[in-house]
C-alpha cells in the first residue's frame, strides 16, 4: 500500500481487495476502526477522512498481518460473542458465531433457579461467561486441559465482572463426584484428515482444539458416555458437532439412554448441536460400558 495520504474509503477498498476471507470488507473495516480508534459507522458517514501517519502506519501492519492469513481475532486480541468482548490468543479457539446457539439452547432450558452448570472445554470461557451474563443466580464451572486457556477464560472473567469458577481439567477427570444440572460443551469434532484444518483461520488454533480422532467422534463420545454419570437426574447434556455429525451424535445419545434428544441448527440452519436429559429413573446411562479413552 501507498505511503501517500490516501481516504478512509480508499484503504479500506485496497485492503479489502488485497484479502482472502468470505469477509473482506468487515476485516478492513475491523482493523482501520482498531488502528484509527474511529468507529466502523464513521467510516460510512465521512468517507473522505484522512488518518494519519501513525494511524496509516499501523492500519498497513496489520493488513500485512491478515493477507498472510493470520485471523482478525488474533491480530486484534479480542472477537465478540454474544454481548461480550473476548480477549482471545492463539492457546484456544476463536469463539465462533454459530455457538451462541448453543447458549441460546441451554438458556431455554427449564433448570432450576440456582443451577449448577458445567462448561468443558471452556477455551476463551466464551459459553460460560455468555450464561452468566444471563443467568447470574447459576452456579458455573468452567474446566479446560490446557494451562494457558485456564488462564485466558479466568481473565476474560476477570474482566468482565463474571463470577465463574475456572478450572484444570481434562474433561471429567478433575472434578470429582460433583454433579450438574447442566453440562455444556464445544468439543473438538472435526476428523483428523479433514481439509478444512489446512484452510482459512482454523491454521492458526491449536490441534488439540480442533481434531477428534480419524471420525471426529472421540471427544463427544466420551462426553456422551460419561455424561450421565456427571448429571444429576433429568440433569441436560449439550455439546456442539460437526454439521454433517447429527445423526451420528444422537445415535450415540441413543445408545446412552438418554431421552428427549433433539438436534438443533445454527444460524445457516445446519446441524450444530444435540441435547438430551438424563432420565429421572436411572443413576447411569450404561453400568457396563467400556471406553478407550477413560478419564
Amino acid at each position: 500500500m501507498s505511503d501517500a495520504p490516501l481516504t478512509t474509503e480508499a484503504l479500506l477498498r485496497i485492503a479489502a481487495a488485497s484479502f482472502e476471507s468470505d469477509t473482506p470488507r468487515l476485516d478492513a473495516e475491523l482493523l482501520l476502526a482498531d488502528a484509527t480508534g474511529w468507529s466502523r459507522t464513521s467510516f460510512r458517514a465521512w468517507p473522505e477522512r484522512v488518518p494519519d501517519t501513525a494511524q496509516r502506519a499501523r492500519f498497513q501492519a496489520q493488513v500485512e498481518e491478515r493477507r498472510r492469513g493470520r485471523p482478525i481475532a488474533h491480530i486484534l486480541g479480542e472477537q465478540g460473542f454474544w454481548s461480550l468482548s473476548l480477549v482471545v490468543n492463539d492457546a484456544t479457539l476463536i469463539p465462533r458465531p454459530d455457538t451462541e446457539c448453543l447458549v441460546e439452547a441451554a438458556l431455554a432450558l427449564a433448570l432450576p433457579a440456582q443451577a449448577h452448570v458445567l462448561d468443558l472445554g471452556t477455551g476463551t470461557g466464551a459459553i460460560a461467561l455468555a450464561l452468566a451474563s444471563e443467568r447470574p443466580s447459576w452456579q458455573i464451572m468452567a474446566c479446560d486441559c490446557v494451562p494457558a486457556a485456564v488462564e485466558l477464560a479466568r481473565l476474560n472473567a476477570s474482566k468482565l465482572g463474571l463470577p465463574i469458577d475456572v478450572v484444570t481439567s481434562h474433561w471429567f477427570a478433575g472434578l470429582s463426584g460433583q454433579r450438574f444440572d447442566l453440562i455444556v460443551s464445544n468439543p473438538p469434532y472435526i476428523a483428523r484428515a479433514d481439509t478444512h484444518l489446512f484452510q482459512g483461520d482454523v491454521r492458526y488454533e491449536p490441534e488439540t482444539a480442533l481434531v477428534a480422532g480419524a471420525d471426529g467422534l472421540d471427544d463427544l463420545r466420551h462426553l456422551i458416555l460419561h455424561g450421565s454419570d456427571r448429571l444429576v437426574a433429568n440433569g441436560w447434556l449439550l455439546v456442539e458437532h460437526g454439521h454433517d455429525q447429527g445423526e451420528a451424535v444422537r445415535d450415540l445419545f441413543k445408545a446412552c439412554a438418554y431421552a428427549d434428544i433433539a438436534t438443533g441448527q445454527d444460524y445457516g440452519d445446519r446441524d450444530r448441536y444435540t441435547l438430551g436429559r438424563k432420565p429421572s429413573n436411572t443413576t447411569a446411562a450404561n453400568p457396563n460400558r467400556r471406553d478407550p479413552h477413560a478419564g
